[in-house]
């Protein structure tokens, strides 16, 4: 479910992102083009997270805007 939400509102999720992962630069976030798991590496390379610690970061971080802003 968080792939398909990443990659079909990445325009619009890319903006929190950089909010989220402010490490992360604008070169990154366009090179992630709404694939989870090119963002999970990043967040899971820059912020030296296991891979489970990332995953679970940008999961979480991704529901918790669903649930805000799309009324899950």
């Amino acid at each position: 479910m968080n792939a398909e939400i990443i990659a079909e509102r990445w325009t619009q999720l890319r903006p929190y992102a950089k909010s989220w992962w402010a490490s992360l630069t604008d070169e990154e976030l366009d090179r992630v083009q709404g694939r989870r798991e090119t963002l999970i590496r990043l967040v899971q390379e820059r912020y030296g997270y296991t891979r489970q610690q990332a995953e679970d970061e940008v999961d979480g971080r991704v529901e918790e805007y669903y649930d805000e802003k799309l009324g899950r």
